[in-house]
């Protein structure tokens, strides 16, 4: 449960004003069908985060416990770095064709996910919790959390929640996360 609560909060938090988030943004005002957008997000992060988190299991497997540890530390931090760069729409693709939603959804999610900071996030968390379904369905979740009320109400709520604060509170969470890792205090997984 504690793998898959993590990567829900860390992957939430750190959603929120990320380019993906925009992109759900742009999508939303575009088609205007909410349901098969969020079927597009769902299907995409799947795709996604599954292979991300393969491959941070992978390298788990392959290296020692006190590399692992201190190459998640690095990770973390990094990311903590990274929560606190704004994302703009225009780093978002800039048109989605003449596809439908769902389609237009799930291809334009993928792409703009490759190498993002929640895909990256979820290699570091697989490789921590080396849980490849249990973290997939967290990240999945927590992308969901942050995405699904920017589709149903995204206008309304980046007026509402100053962003600077969430990418404040995303990278704290990154470096807490960093520091317990290098701690040892992660349950006995190193």
């Amino acid at each position: 449960m504690e793998a898959f609560l993590v990567s829900a909060g860390l992957v939430a938090v750190a959603e929120i004003g990320d380019k993906t988030q925009l992109l759900a943004m742009i999508l939303a005002s575009r088609y205007r069908r909410p349901v098969p957008i969020i079927l597009g997000i769902l299907v995409a992060t799947l795709a996604n985060h599954a292979l991300a988190a393969a491959v941070g299991a992978q390298v788990a497997a392959w290296v020692g416990p006190q590399t692992m540890r201190w190459t998640l530390a690095v990770l973390f931090l990094a990311m903590a770095a990274w929560c606190l760069i704004p994302d703009k729409a225009e780093d978002g693709p800039k048109a989605v064709g003449r596809a439908g939603a769902f389609l237009a959804t799930a291809v334009a999610f993928f792409l703009v996910e490759m190498g993002d900071k929640t895909q990256i996030a979820t290699v570091g968390l697989a490789a921590r919790f080396q849980d490849i379904v249990t973290v997939t369905a967290g990240t999945t979740a927590g992308m969901l959390l942050a995405n699904v009320p920017a589709v149903l109400c995204g206008d309304l709520l980046s007026r509402k929640i100053p962003l600077k604060l969430v990418r404040t509170v995303a990278a704290a969470a990154f470096a807490i996360l960093a520091v317990l890792t290098v701690g040892g205090l992660e349950m006995g997984l190193f």
